[in-house]
């Protein structure tokens, strides 16, 4: 067992076909406004959770919803999860701020999300 710890999912991104629409549902779906809202992603964070819409799946090419459990090593959890049969689809680099992200896919194909806050 590896010293990284998993802090549980605190993120879940989902790619939207139109960015305005979405946003009116999940605004108000959550009864707040968002946090983050830019041409390229709006974010919201309500009670410990970060819900994110991506337009047409970003560059992660995002097909359906994906959870991104916050981990304090990136690095040495996905080492374990190949090790374990997963697959990186998306490496880890940093998207802003100190925080890193990373993708792998299970073994029946579905993609979890990583991320370490530094």
């Amino acid at each position: 067992m590896t010293g990284s710890t998993t802090q549980g999912v605190k993120t879940v991104l989902h790619p939207v076909s139109d960015l305005g629409k979405a946003k009116a549902v999940y605004t108000a779906l959550l009864g707040i406004e968002p946090q983050a809202d830019s041409p390229y992603y709006v974010g919201f964070d309500v009670e410990g959770q970060h819900i994110g819409l991506v337009p047409d799946g970003g560059p992660q090419n995002m097909t359906s919803p994906v959870a991104y459990w916050h981990v304090s090593d990136i690095e040495a959890k996905l080492a374990a999860l190949t090790a374990a049969g997963a697959t990186v689809r998306e490496a880890a680099h940093e998207v802003g701020g100190g925080r890193l992200v990373a993708t792998v896919t299970d073994t029946d194909g579905n993609v979890l999300g990583l991320i370490q806050d530094r």
